[in-house]
């Protein structure tokens, strides 16, 4: 049935409905809206009619038509050629056979929101049309059968640009998708050509003769006539070969090659739907060609070797990297495979990120292939993704090749990423001997370590070592000098020496004026770097005296050092003037007061030296007043002895009793000192008359005459001493017969209160009145007002606490045992110790009675009494 447009859903249900009386020409379906746009007949004769349905829309069951018009340019009756239509419904072109175009611009869909008018006129049929779309411009291209044509419509009087003066036939044109940029496509019977708006772009030589010509997902399609004998194809009828047959070929132009091509008979027109192509063909029949997915295409590719090819493929489909990676992998196996090192190196560096870097570098481990590696191993770093390993691995590579400017390059460059391991780096550097290079990447990113290392153990420049260590900051300086001090101080004794002076008081990194200052105060442990001077005695002495001088807080050991430098320079110098010099020096520093913590090793220095002043300083500083004389004794300085006892006699009276001793054993006439040592026991009575004989009595020149002037005044002194001991016994038995006295008359006799005035107020006594027996009478209520004791007199009170003190201290040390065995061990008149305890009563039982019990009313006298006594004998003396 003429007329009809039919509809061929997913399901190939085939529906249809009456569009115009005669015929339908041309069809223009818009890709983004439900509208259709048809031209066709409805009359005989030439009078075409352009109709436009809304697809969503229904009218009695069919699509409803929104607008009708003819579609003639102006007037004259001209057969339709092509029909386009813009996505935006702005825009629609018609084509003539007359070389005439038209163009609607407004809404298509509606007569009184458009305008029509001819756009262009020539004497060549229109054979194409396309509308360009790009930002708010917007092109028409038109071409004809002998040129080729470019409308810019977003400008008034839409101006236009002839591209090429050649053209193609019926539906041999299109437009290419963005991955082309909306390129114009026109198919010449020998050539393709691609067009910009404004220029002719790239051609592509394809034979044949062009039939028609689509543009599908980035893909050329291209229907031509071939005369040549061809293979069967899987959709060619079955009838003999020697028909012309019509050739589908599928063209990827941006990776450049054929991704398909069959044989057909007779083609219609090749349809795009659902994701497939359609290929219609005059027998009714069509044929559905689906695209491959990219992994079946790449494979295809790979067994054929075309990795470029597949490379191509891959980027133009947006694989991910990973995909990527694994075909530069295989292209560079097949390229190593093949024996063309260069170029898989080339394809394994592409893989860099994605394949393990091992996998690569066991294939070019051979000294014939070490370029490769060292241009992958490069390219590894250069991406920071090299590990310590990697990092051997390419230094080893470079001195193998023995080539320095690469070297170099590598090293050198990369100021601000460092994108290898630098200490590997070192230690490769210089295990192969390259020692410039080394320090330089030791000093540059601050491996001090391995800058010194190298510097002292490897190129032995002292020197520069030395000064790069006075570069460090604070810690690392101090910490490098304790490790390389010793072997510094044996190539640079001086410089080593000053540095340390530096270090330990006011240290600044040389050249680093910015930082003068901020450091200040920070010193070092100066006492920590004697270890240093192991072997440099004079560098050592100079060292501690610095130290000494512009430190007086340095450590002690810094002081000890010193005296013990001092004292073996002073025991081992032959020169005696220069002996006298480091003599005082010895003995100054002894004095300078560093050496009271550390009083023993003073003393032990300088006696292993024999340094008699310092030894007896240090005696005499320690109070070892024995020791003092005993070192004169050992000398036998007898005059010596005789000094120290009469200095520190009084702070050790047990040097008498040792120097008395010391010269009853000389054998030698001693006489003179020995009486001078008598007379001072003498006069302080520092021995007991039978332990000076005893003493003397070892002495073979010791004669009664040295001793007679010590017996005689010793005995006419303990002659009076006695007499003034038997006058006092005397007078304290009279004492006591006094007392005793007393004591009965006032058990016996009355006693007579004669008192007429108060002890306290000294008022004449009014009774009542209170009366004691001590004789003092009291008014009563003067009597209750300053007495604190109802059973004591205020006045004999005071008096009589004091006794009563005294008689508890004495009961309190009747049981210190140990004090009085002390005592009499340590005492050297035992005897006059004894008594004295007698004299407390220790050895007595004494029972004192101070007040009666509450409560408890005196039964007799006797406890009164007895208390009186004491009170009155305590009076009495």
């Amino acid at each position: 049935m003429r007329g009809q447009i039919w509809f061929l859903p997913r399901s190939l249900q085939l529906t249809s409905f009456q569009a115009y009386k005669l015929r339908v020409t041309h069809l223009y379906q818009l890709k983004q809206h439900s509208i259709l746009v048809s031209v066709g007949e409805d009359e005989e004769g030439i009078n075409p009619l352009v109709k436009v349905w809304n697809l969503e829309k229904r009218d009695g069951g069919n699509p409803l038509c929104t607008r009708i018009f003819p579609a003639i340019p102006g007037n004259k009756p001209t057969v339709v050629s092509c029909l386009t239509v813009h996505e935006n419904l702005n825009f629609m072109a018609i084509g003539f056979a007359d070389g005439s175009v038209v163009l609607t611009k407004g809404d298509i869909t509606r007569d009184r929101h458009s305008k029509t008018q001819i756009l262009h006129e020539g004497s060549y049929p229109v054979t194409g049309l396309a509308f360009r779309q790009s930002g708010k411009t917007t092109h028409l291209f038109v071409v004809t059968t002998e040129n080729i044509q470019s409308y810019l419509l977003s400008v008034k009087d839409y101006p236009h640009l002839e591209l090429d003066t050649h053209g193609c036939g019926l539906r041999c044109s299109s437009l290419s998708d963005p991955s082309q940029d909306l390129q114009f496509i026109v198919a010449g019977n020998e050539c393709v050509y691609l067009y910009q708006p404004d220029e002719r772009g790239p051609c592509f030589a394809f034979e044949g003769q062009k039939l028609i010509v689509h543009w599908y997902r980035g893909y050329l399609i291209i229907v031509s006539k071939d005369r040549k004998t061809s293979p069967k194809s899987e959709f060619a009828g079955s009838e003999a070969q020697n028909s012309d047959k019509q050739v589908l070929n599928i063209y990827d132009l941006c990776n450049k090659f054929i991704a398909y091509s069959s044989i057909f008979d007779d083609i219609v027109d090749v349809l795009a739907e659902w994701g497939s192509l359609y290929v219609l063909t005059r027998d009714g029949k069509i044929h559905v060609l689906q695209e491959k997915d990219t992994q079946t295409k790449l494979e295809m590719l790979f067994r054929k070797n075309l990795f470029e090819m597949a490379i191509n493929l891959a980027k133009s489909h947006h694989l991910d990297s990973d995909g990527l990676s694994e075909i530069f992998r295989q292209y560079g196996d097949h390229l190593y495979n093949k024996g063309n090192h260069d170029g898989a190196i080339q394809q394994y560096i592409r893989t860099i990120g994605k394949l393990e870097p091992s996998y690569v570098i066991r294939k070019f481990l051979d000294a014939q292939r070490i370029h490769n590696l060292t241009a992958y191993l490069q390219t590894l770093h250069l991406q920071s993704l090299a590990n310590a390993d990697h990092t051997t691995l390419l230094l080893n590579c470079y001195t193998k090749l023995k080539d320095s400017s690469k070297l170099e390059e590598f090293i050198k460059t990369s100021e601000s990423e460092v994108r290898f391991d630098v200490e590997t780096a070192i230690k490769v550097l210089r295990q192969a001997g390259y020692y410039s290079h080394a320090v330089y990447l030791a000093e540059k990113h601050a491996h001090h370590e391995w800058y010194l290392k190298i510097q002292l153990e490897d190129i032995k420049n002292y020197q520069e070592a030395l000064h790069y260590i006075g570069k460090l900051p604070f810690d690392q300086a101090e910490s490098n000098m304790k490790r390389y001090g010793k072997i510094l101080m044996h190539h640079v004794p001086n410089e080593t020496t000053e540095l340390l002076k530096i270090l330990c008081t006011d240290y600044q990194p040389s050249g680093d004026s910015e930082g003068l200052g901020l450091l200040e105060g920070k010193k070092a442990n100066s006492e920590e770097f004697i270890p240093v001077f192991a072997n440099n005695s004079r560098e050592l002495k100079a060292f501690l005296e610095h130290m000494t001088e512009v430190q007086s807080d340095s450590p002690q050991g810094v002081y000890d050092t010193l005296l013990e430098l001092r004292l073996q320079n002073w025991a081992h110098e032959q020169d005696k003037q220069m002996k006298e010099k480091l003599h005082n020096e010895a003995l100054t520093l002894l004095k300078s007061g560093r050496f009271k913590t550390v009083f023993d090793k003073a003393l032990v220095l300088c006696q292993m030296h024999n340094f008699k002043d310092g030894v007896l300083y240090l005696y005499e500083q320690g109070k070892l007043f024995q020791q003092i004389m005993h070192y004169h004794m050992q000398n036998e300085q007898y005059k010596k002895v005789i000094e120290v006892c009469e200095l520190y006699g009084d702070q050790e009276a047990c040097l008498w009793e040792q120097a008395l001793g010391y010269f009853a054993r000389k054998e030698e006439d001693c006489k003179e000192y020995i009486a001078a040592v008598l007379k001072h026991i003498e006069n302080k009575n520092l021995m007991p008359p039978l332990l000076v004989v005893q003493t003397l009595a070892h002495n073979s020149t010791a004669t009664l005459s040295v001793i007679k002037d010590y017996l005689v005044n010793k005995l006419q002194k303990q002659s009076c001493q006695i007499e003034q001991d038997e006058q006092r016994i005397l007078k304290y038995r009279e004492e006591t017969t006094r007392i005793r006295q007393e004591i009965e008359e006032l058990k016996a006799s009355p006693k007579i209160f004669q008192k007429t005035k108060c002890s306290i107020c000294t008022s004449a006594l009014e009774l009542p009145s209170v009366h004691f027996l001590c004789g003092h009478s009291f008014h009563q209520h003067c009597f209750e007002s300053y007495s604190d004791s109802d059973s004591e007199c205020p006045t004999c009170m005071p008096e009589n606490r004091k006794v009563m003190d005294m008689i508890r201290a004495q009961e309190q040390k009747r049981d210190l045992h140990d004090q009085f065995q002390h005592q009499l061990k340590c005492s050297n008149d035992g005897f006059s110790v004894v008594a004295d305890y007698f004299g407390r009563g220790v050895f007595n039982k004494l029972t004192l009675i101070t007040d009666l019990p509450p409560g408890k009313p005196p039964t007799t006298l006797e406890a009164g009494l007895q208390r009186e006594l004491l009170l009155h004998t305590r009076r009495g003396t």
